[in-house]
């Protein structure tokens, strides 16, 4: 189980979570010590399946939610932790245990912060989107992320990134006529019709979107391409998958609609989709967090469980000591010095420290 000493030191903390193997699916182990350490007299707990959440009742003006998801990827001969040179190796030590274990250290060892608290540590956020821990507690229990701001200790670098952009996949089809390639006047080309759509996208000009100061830039692109019969056959079907960014100032309607006149005259099919998240900066609590991080914050450009609080009407922005560019990586990693300063930052700001 988790000690008092790896409870008051994040670095530490985050080397134990790192060192208990929670691959998506295989987190009973870990949220049942998270579980045990959350039990202190000045939290009430309560589980649902893999996902535990902790909350102060203080009676504060306002409340704010820290969150982290407890799963990885599967290992890839980067497990258990390491580390030399002040940099802690391992699966999950970036994406997002380093995150994780910074909002247990504080749950743990902070009993009086200005706002109330909720901390809440999840399953299953590296799979599919009804496995998810935050996703499930949304719609079954939305009572445990309720606040009026909420920090998702997501990689960012130590950086602040607002918000998030939305995503949606669309597929596009063509259709023609079979016929043998000695032939071919006698069908009709179906890879070929796709060209047009294949110039469509190159000369298509993205957005670029101002919120709050962040800038979301959007994007619109081919992302798999399906097609053909055989090396002697006229194809009489294509399929181009096509992936949109869209800025959090479109809805998913409006930006389906956004495509759909883009690609005009195409058959088009939406295959799948997730809104964007504005990024709510203007509430007092999120101005005396980002006095404290520092830097500007910056759009988040992708798409993070924060869209998942902003449905509920909880602003949100991402976090975390870790890169989000060495997720689930190999050589995944986390310089300490980061998981110091992030673990300095949260504490400040929920204790009162004006920045």
């Amino acid at each position: 189980m988790l000690t008092t000493d790896e409870l008051a030191d994040p670095v530490a903390l985050t080397r134990a979570l790192v060192d208990i193997s929670s691959v998506s699916g295989d987190e009973e182990n870990i949220a049942g010590q998270v579980e045990a350490a959350l039990n202190l007299p000045h939290l009430s707990v309560a589980r649902s399946g893999n996902s535990v959440m902790a909350r102060t009742n203080l009676g504060r003006a306002s409340r704010v939610v820290l969150a982290g998801h407890l799963d990885t990827v599967p290992h890839h001969d980067n497990w258990p932790s390491r580390t030399e040179d002040g940099v802690m190796h391992g699966c999950g030590t970036s994406d997002m245990k380093s995150g994780t274990a910074i909002a247990l250290h504080l749950a743990a060892t902070l009993t009086e912060p200005v706002h109330d608290v909720t901390y809440f540590f999840y399953d299953c956020e590296e799979v599919e989107a009804e496995r998810n821990g935050l996703n499930r507690i949304a719609q079954e229990n939305p009572e445990w992320l309720a606040g009026d701001f909420a920090v998702l200790l997501e990689p960012t670098y130590g950086v602040v990134e607002a918000g998030c952009q939305g995503t949606m996949r669309v597929r596009v089809t063509t259709h023609g006529k079979r016929a043998h390639s000695a032939r071919s006047w006698l069908g009709v080309n179906a890879i070929h019709a796709m060209g047009e759509l294949l110039r469509r996208l190159d000369a298509y000009e993205a957005r670029t979107v101002l919120i709050d100061g962040c800038e979301y830039r959007e994007g619109l692109n081919a992302v798999l391409i399906n097609g053909g019969v055989a090396g002697n056959v006229i194809p009489d079907r294509c399929e181009v998958t096509v992936n949109y960014r869209f800025a959090p100032d479109r809805s998913e309607a409006e930006a389906l609609v956004h495509v759909k006149e883009v690609f005009d005259g195409f058959d088009v099919e939406l295959s799948d989709s997730a809104p964007g998240a504005l990024p709510g900066l203007e509430q007092p609590a999120v101005k005396d967090f980002l006095a404290l991080a520092g830097a500007e914050p910056r759009a988040k450009l992708g798409w993070t469980d924060v869209a998942r609080f902003s449905a509920l009407g909880v602003p949100a922005v991402n976090f975390g000591p870790g890169d989000p560019n060495l997720a689930h990586k190999q050589d995944e990693h986390v310089e300490i010095q980061k998981i110091i300063d992030g673990a300095a930052v949260l504490r400040d700001w929920l204790a009162g420290v004006n920045g």
